[in-house]
This record gives C-alpha cells, sequence and structure tokens, in this order.
C-alpha cells in the first residue's frame, strides 16, 4: 500500500456520516467509553469476581456447612449447605456489584466529573448515555456471574443440568436492583451521603433477610416480608430451582421471574427519562 493510499483509507469520516453513525450507533460507543474506564481497574474487578466466591464459598463449604450438614439435609430441601447457600451468594454479588456501578459512576457522570456532558455535546442523546452505561455493566455482571458459576461448579454446588442458567438469573436480579437505584442516582444533584444510606439500610438488610443462609419461611412474620419485595430472593429461589432443581409451584417460579424482569424494566424505562430530564433532550 503506498502513502497516500493509508493517508485515503486512513481519512476521518465527514461530520455529516460520524454524526449519522453516532446517532445510530451511540449507546454501543459510550458502552465502549465506560468499558475501557472499567478496564483501569481491571485487576480490581478481576480479583473481586475470583475472590469473593473462592473465599465464601470456602467458608461456607469447610467451615458453617460442615456444622450445618451434620444436623441433617432436610431443612434445606435435602441438599447440602453450600449447595443451598451458593445461588444466593451468586446472586447477592450481581446485585451489590450493580449498586456500586450504578450508583457513584452515575453521580460521577451528572455531578463530580460531569463525564456525560462531553459525550452529549456530540450527536449521542440522553438515552443512548444511559443505555451505553447499562450495557456495558450488565456485561459486567455477565461475566462476573460466570466466574462465580465456575467457583460455584468446582466446589460441586451446582449439581443441576440447567445451573449454568443461575448465571442469567443473577445478572437479571442485578438490574432489576440496579436500573431503579440509576433513576434515583440520576436524580441527586447534592452528594449527602445518600448511597452510604442505601448499602447500610436497604442492600445490607436485603441481604441478611431475602433467604440467603436460611429458607426466608424460617423467620418470623414480621421480618419474612423483606424478603418477599427483595429482588435478591427472587433471584435466589429462581436460581435454586436451575441450580438443584429446588421444588416450588410453577406459578411461584414464573412469578419470580415476572417481578424481576418488571423491575429491570422499570428501571430502565425510568433511567431514561430521568436522564432525559437532567440533560435535557
Amino acid at each position: 500500500m503506498t502513502d497516500g493510499t493509508a493517508r485515503e483509507a486512513l481519512r476521518a469520516h465527514s461530520p455529516d456520516i460520524a454524526a449519522a453513525r453516532a446517532r445510530r450507533w451511540g449507546a454501543f460507543y459510550y458502552a465502549e467509553q465506560v468499558l475501557r474506564v472499567m478496564k483501569g481497574y481491571g485487576w480490581s474487578i478481576i480479583m473481586y469476581s475470583v475472590g469473593h466466591p473462592v473465599a465464601y464459598l470456602f467458608a461456607m463449604g469447610v467451615g458453617l456447612a460442615t456444622l450445618v450438614d451434620a444436623q441433617g439435609a432436610e431443612a434445606f430441601g435435602g441438599v447440602g449447605y453450600v449447595t443451598f447457600v451458593a445461588p444466593a451468594l451468586l446472586v447477592s454479588a450481581s446485585v451489590m456489584t450493580a449498586t456500586n456501578e450504578f450508583t457513584f459512576p452515575v453521580m460521577d457522570g451528572f455531578k463530580w466529573r460531569r463525564t456525560y456532558y462531553g459525550p452529549h455535546a456530540s450527536p449521542l442523546t440522553p438515552q443512548q448515555i444511559a443505555a451505553g452505561h447499562i450495557m456495558a455493566v450488565t456485561l459486567r455482571l455477565l461475566l462476573q456471574s460466570a466466574v462465580y458459576f465456575a467457583a460455584v461448579v468446582l466446589f460441586g454446588a451446582a449439581p443441576g443440568g440447567w445451573g449454568w442458567a443461575t448465571i442469567l438469573v443473577a445478572t437479571l436480579a442485578g438490574l432489576s436492583f440496579g436500573l431503579p437505584l440509576m433513576t434515583y442516582s440520576a436524580s441527586i444533584t447534592e452528594d449527602k451521603g445518600q448511597f452510604a444510606l442505601v448499602m447500610r439500610f436497604i442492600v445490607m438488610p436485603l441481604f441478611l433477610f431475602s433467604g440467603t443462609f436460611f429458607p426466608l419461611d424460617s423467620l418470623p412474620l414480621a421480618v419474612r416480608w423483606v424478603g418477599w419485595i427483595s429482588p435478591i430472593w427472587h433471584g435466589t429461589e429462581l436460581g435454586r430451582v436451575f441450580s438443584y432443581g429446588y421444588q416450588q409451584p410453577p406459578l411461584l417460579t414464573v412469578l419470580h421471574a415476572v417481578v424481576l424482569v418488571a423491575l429491570a424494566v422499570l428501571g430502565w424505562f425510568l433511567t431514561r427519562r430521568q436522564f432525559a430530564a437532567r440533560m435535557g433532550k
């Protein structure tokens, strides 16, 4: 290839063509930008994705499970404790990651470094910016859940043939909690510690009272309702069905899926509307 041909091949598109591509593929462009930012702390993501499941499953499988299983497995549907708790840990990890990715980075985009406004000065719309952010986080949740599930398999805690579906369930559960939270994050104009309150008084209670470590019906009715409204509980119950064939009425299984999808779709719709209202259509 001659120098002239090379320069011709590398010539930038005209503004009209570049703008048309941005209008069509803008969400993917912004998703790429978010993924490149994640690459900057990629080792932290890898260590979390690997270390978190190994540490938790080792503690459950070698520590607590030896005590619980010694008392019999009847309370956990006839399976070992680590098998019972593994889908819940996978779902909880996805929800917590979604909480982190849909709070501080959103605040960063609107308030601290205002990283949303540079792309918005181009033909990218607020809805595309929101969609790109969601797409990038969804990919992270999928990859993290896949790594987590691989660890679960190594511990022999996913005996069912459909266990791999817990990867999708965990990702959906993360989005069902994270997208409504993203709407809230996009509405905040001043940082007054709201995200710390969300983590301490919403995420952690949901984690503890969603049937994560013991069947939900073993809790008093006074706190059992926390699980009923929790995406973690719905995701955990659905994950157990796929992971080891947890027995429950088929309509209840469908209800779990419907709740998760409905929350994710509602969050998607409200987030797009909030981004448009905050940045201007």
